[in-house]
């Protein structure tokens, strides 16, 4: 579930040099707001004032970009903030060499950084690592939660994603009866379909309004997993606008100033839908993956209602958003890397070591959920209490050099590729095919229809969501050709 966090306005950024260059990867340049003057303030007084009236006049710049501040080591690194967007990857570098466990903090969360990459498998795979809050304190029962949830969503506080073996195990072992690899590549030419069927539709509109502005986050890059999760799950059309206003709901109300009104009202009248859904699979079972998660059985063990209710959340959550921002920040890179592009179009074997590149160095999560130790342990050399929060730095172990020869420099022939960017151990994501699929899929098909596609605006005036430990931006405007 995305981080719940206190509310932050969007930014403004680019990535300052060609992705596919020795700058590697998503060097975000952003703009903040007015409350950070003073970092601008050490800039020429004329060069300040300028930028000044810009920002009143709601101008996004990318000058701000060029101030860079130091990192501060002997303090909390703030997950949240502007700077550590603007500059994360040329922190990567001496937070892994100097301080590879960091105090860190997202709002009034505290918690410990964790950026070597051996140092984050060894916290993902030592079981004495557990995501149960309560069960890091010694308690054999609790919310695996940090908040309570009202009575009607309490469901949520089921999902896999929170639990610990032996609870995980047993959702796992269930989830992976439905969720298999051949299901995902027989969904495959549906995929195809469903981005052709897509892409006509823009090309009616850049038909009807040559050189128009189309938003690729929105009518595409979210547009294809929203229905194929839909279709997944065995949605029927009918139900299809219902559904898709619940997985809008959930991909974008979970943090900031939303959070209560998604908590009290949306995830309410979500949660009934999906309830209402399941019965009706249960009464009437079709060929689809909540019918197969329905009936996944072990040893007479089956899933209930609230499981399935807290999997279908899931699916929505991980299923969509990381998907959409992985196919959006793969459109951006595409644009700005017309070498990469050009190499792996040219070659049909290396479609899936570049999907594998673009999770490593572009790909939207950047962090795990926090995990607990159940007791005193050492990492790096570092003692860490028991019950302290750990947070591995997926974005600085997939570009640690110790593991990855030029880790900032995009090469689609990197095989294998060992990255963490779908998390490693007990909790690697189920669903690592299917995003993987999706995003080659639509890709290569909005490429190879419209392979003159370029920004509708200059680069750096595109903006970044804010949230920790995302690389996702607003919108995508782009002009189809």
């Amino acid at each position: 579930m995305p981080w719940i966090s206190a509310p932050r306005a969007a930014v403004k950024g680019r990535i300052s040099k060609d992705m596919s260059g020795a700058s590697g990867g998503s060097c975000v340049a952003i703009l903040g707001d007015r409350t950070n003057r003073s970092m601008a303030a050490e800039a020429k007084p004329a060069a300040y004032a300028i930028l000044v009236r810009r920002l009143e006049g709601g101008a996004r710049m990318a000058a701000a970009a060029e101030i860079t501040p130091e990192l501060r080591l002997d303090r909390p690194i703030d997950l949240a903030s502007r700077d550590f967007l603007l500059n994360k990857e040329s922190w990567y570098p001496r937070i892994r060499d100097e301080a590879p466990v960091v105090d860190g903090r997202i709002s009034l969360m505290r918690l410990k950084l964790v950026s070597r990459y051996e140092d984050c498998r060894f916290v993902l795979t030592d079981e004495r690592f557990v995501r149960n809050r309560a069960r890091s304190l010694g308690k054999s029962k609790g919310s695996a939660l940090p908040l309570p949830l009202p009575k009607s969503i309490a469901a949520l506080s089921t999902s896999m994603i929170y639990e610990d073996d032996p609870e995980h195990r047993r959702h796992r072992n269930l989830v992976n009866q439905a969720f298999t690899t051949r299901r995902v590549a027989a969904f495959e030419p549906r995929v195809e379909s469903i981005a052709a069927e897509l892409l006509d539709a823009l090309e009616g509109r850049t038909e009807a309004t040559p050189g128009s502005e189309i938003d690729l986050l929105q009518s595409y890059a979210t547009a294809v997993p929203m229905r194929v999760i839909s279709e997944l799950v065995g949605i029927r059309p009918e139900e299809a606008a219902r559904m898709e206003n619940g997985l809008t709901v959930l991909s974008k109300g979970l943090t900031g100033t939303r959070i209560l009104k998604t908590m009290l009202f949306d995830l309410r009248r979500v949660g009934r839908f999906v309830r209402e859904l399941i019965e009706r699979k249960r009464a009437e079972p079709g060929d689809d993956l909540l019918t197969a998660l329905i009936e996944a059985e072990e040893d007479g063990d089956r899933l209930t209602t609230d499981e399935l209710v807290a999997m279908v959340f899931l699916l929505i959550i991980a299923g969509l958003e990381t998907t959409e921002h992985l196919i959006t920040n793969g459109i951006r890179f595409w644009i700005e890397s017309p070498g990469v592009r050009q190499r792996v179009e040219g070659d049909e074997g290396r479609w899936t070591d570049a999907m594998e590149e673009l999770v490593r160095l572009h790909g939207p999560v950047l962090g795990t959920k926090p995990v607990r130790p159940c007791e005193d342990v050492e990492i790096a050399g570092i003692p860490i209490e028991r019950g302290t929060m750990v947070m591995p730095l997926l974005g600085a172990a997939n570009r640690d050099p110790a593991v990855f020869d030029q880790p900032e420099t995009f090469d689609e022939t990197r095989s294998p590729n060992p990255h963490l960017g779908f998390g490693f151990g007990a909790h690697f994501c189920l669903g690592k095919q299917l995003a993987l699929m999706e995003t080659r899929v639509a890709l290569r098909r909005l490429f190879e229809r419209f392979p003159e596609a370029h920004f509708a605006r200059p680069p750096e005036t595109l903006e970044l969501a804010n949230w920790p430990l995302w690389h996702r931006h607003i919108a995508m405007p782009v002009v189809l050709r």
